[in-house]
């Protein structure tokens, strides 16, 4: 077995893995340890994912609005364009009017944009949906489309320009805290890696990484997200709908060429794993949609399933463990890791480095003190 010191070790080669990864090896020297053969092999890799502004409480708001000008100019090493518009239609059903009324209230300082909308309306908007079943929506123009392997390549370039190591098939077996305060990572491939931070970026595995290292959880809880591919009755007509939602997250649409991707929007609790569709939430799912919309959705061409990890009060959990000194949670991203991923990564890099969290966050209304490790109230269910 060999030994390499580093000032950084990452766990986990996700977007949340790479993203901060890349940061720090700004002045840094990093090493990244993902225990699959290819990085993004799991929630990363599987995602459909959206840059939505009116998404997630307050916290992620600032989080994502704060993400919009990298992802829209983003530095040489991303090579492409990241984001393409793809507006989010919205609705109400009949008696719950009032939640997407208090949506658009709560989300107007930061998405100006976003605008209430009548049954007409967003009929013109999406002539699929289905007349009667809806009075009121909310429309977000300012929605987009993101090229998540652009990402997630982008910052896997960055990191490895800027000197850091990147091993794959290097499962962590043990880590340790030594007496001269570095942390001792042990991987299966053979190698030893020593470095005075270690930065837990494992998605699902966040707290199991935890437990191998002998640091108290932080109640992480994976929870699995279908997905499916359906027809378009129109063909390549539709390919520029805005994405269709339920205000109540009964399921989504999203426009993909000539079909549409669709998700029962579910959130079945699922150990940490290689996760797969459920088919009787697709099922409830073309009901759904089949109910709101003239789809007609009468098969499936393809699935597959992801894990989106929560911690309960639905933040992040970004900050160095108060009770494991070196130990850094960057961990609980949920579904919202993609597009908060550039403002998250300064964030988190920043109090790595024991640094305030970056202004321009703080006055988008991020509370840093609502993201640490063991927070009062972090284990308490917050429902957005």
């Amino acid at each position: 077995m060999t030994q390499s010191e580093f000032d950084v070790i990452v766990v986990g080669g996700g977007i949340a893995g790479v993203s901060i990864a890349s940061e720090l090896s700004a002045d840094r020297s990093v090493c990244l340890v993902e225990m699959e053969s290819s990085l993004a092999f799991h929630t990363t890799g599987r995602s459909a994912a959206t840059f939505l502004e009116t998404y997630g409480g307050p916290n992620i708001r600032a989080l994502t609005t704060g993400s919009r000008e990298f992802l829209t100019r983003p530095p040489a090493e991303f090579e492409q364009i990241l984001m393409t518009p793809r507006p989010l239609l919205q609705f109400a059903k009949q008696g719950r009017e009032s939640v997407i009324e208090e949506l658009h209230a709560d989300v107007l300082p930061l998405v100006p944009d976003a605008e209430l909308v009548d049954e007409a309306r967003m009929m013109e908007l999406f002539p699929l949906l289905r007349p009667g079943f809806s009075n009121v929506g909310m429309y977000e123009p300012g929605a987009m489309e993101l090229d998540v392997l652009a990402i997630h390549g982008g910052y896997v370039r960055t990191a490895r320009q800027n000197g850091a190591e990147i091993h794959k098939s290097a499962r962590v077996e043990r880590i340790e805290r030594g007496d001269d305060d570095r942390w001792s990572v042990t991987t299966s491939d053979g190698e030893a890696r020593r470095a005075p931070l270690v930065v837990n970026a494992a998605g699902a595995w966040a707290d199991v990484i935890a437990r191998t290292a002998g640091v108290r959880e932080i109640g992480l809880r994976p929870l699995l997200r279908t997905i499916f591919m359906v027809s378009s009755p129109g063909g390549a007509t539709t390919k520029d709908l805005p994405i269709l939602g339920d205000i109540d997250q009964a399921f989504y649409v999203k426009p993909e060429g000539e079909q549409f991707l669709c998700s029962p929007a579910d959130e079945t609790p699922s150990d940490p794993k290689d996760a797969k569709p459920d088919s009787l939430e697709i099922s409830r799912a073309i009901d759904e949609v089949n109910d709101a919309t003239t789809i007609g959705v009468k098969g499936v061409s393809t699935s597959w399933g992801g894990l989106r990890s929560f911690v309960p009060d639905r933040n992040f959990v970004v900050g160095e463990d108060p009770e494991a000194p070196g130990f850094f949670w960057f961990a609980g991203q949920g579904g919202y890791g993609i597009q908060t991923a550039p403002a998250t990564a300064r964030l988190g890099a920043a109090l790595a480095r024991g640094e305030q969290a970056p202004k321009d966050l703080v006055d988008r209304g991020l509370d840093p003190a609502a993201l640490v490790p063991h927070r009062p109230g972090m284990l308490v269910d917050a429902g957005h």
